[in-house]
């Protein structure tokens, strides 16, 4: 290991590493980011590239009585680890397993999303948020090559149309791309340390942290 992973693996960042959250754009069948300078979307142009870093999970959404974001805190394990969903206006929604307040945050707004922390080409530290129909496609890729995602770029190559009930969505199409070489990994092991780092400190932070990266929050996204 080098004296900058060394350096990294014990910085104990404070704040969240990840400088871009990514969503999935149904409508725009791509994803995007939120600027916080400019207050807008960025598009991504497909392919879209990225390494996996790690995952968890978390929950969003739109509370309309409120009239403001969900948010909770990550978890590395759903099944075991306490979930407090709060809206940014008002008091706490839910805290508990997420199989025991699934319904509750539902009731409220709020929806299942799986945080993926990745690394982009250079090496920047960056979130992949996936909920819904996007997050199942997901779920269908990684099932029975989760161990390439160790080693292997994952590009977004275009995206697939569906359709449920009168309503057509689009989902990410997820492709392994070619495996690390040599800087890269570098790059890969700095990153990965900078993020335990720091998860390390966060996940034992027992209330909700709201990201200083602000997700924007679309009312009609699609659940599905």
């Amino acid at each position: 290991m080098s004296t900058s992973n060394r350096r990294a693996a014990f910085s104990q960042p404070t704040t969240n590493p990840a400088t871009k959250f990514f969503e999935w754009k149904s409508n725009e069948k791509t994803f995007a980011y939120y600027d916080k300078e400019t207050k807008a979307n960025v598009s991504v142009e497909l392919p879209f590239k990225f390494l996996v870093l790690d995952e968890l999970h978390t929950v969003k959404g739109w509370n309309d009585a409120t009239e403001s974001g969900i948010y909770s805190n990550e978890v590395k394990y759903i099944s075991k680890d306490e979930l407090i969903v709060k809206p940014f206006k008002g008091n706490e929604i839910a805290r508990g397993l997420y199989k025991d307040i699934k319904e509750k945050a539902k009731a409220a707004g709020g929806h299942y999303v799986k945080s993926i922390y990745i690394m982009l080409e250079g090496g920047e530290i960056a979130n992949i948020q996936l909920k819904g129909a996007a997050c199942q496609t997901w779920g269908d890729f990684t099932a029975k090559s989760k161990s390439r995602l160790v080693d292997e770029w994952v590009s977004v190559v275009g995206f697939d149309e569906a359709k449920k009930g009168s309503v057509k969505y689009t989902t990410p199409k997820f492709g392994y791309l070619c495996s690390l070489d040599g800087a890269d990994a570098d790059l890969a092991d700095e990153a990965f340390n900078t993020l335990e780092a720091y998860l390390k400190s966060y996940l034992t932070k027992s209330e909700p942290v709201i990201a200083e990266i602000e997700v924007e929050v679309e009312v009609d996204d699609l659940e599905f």
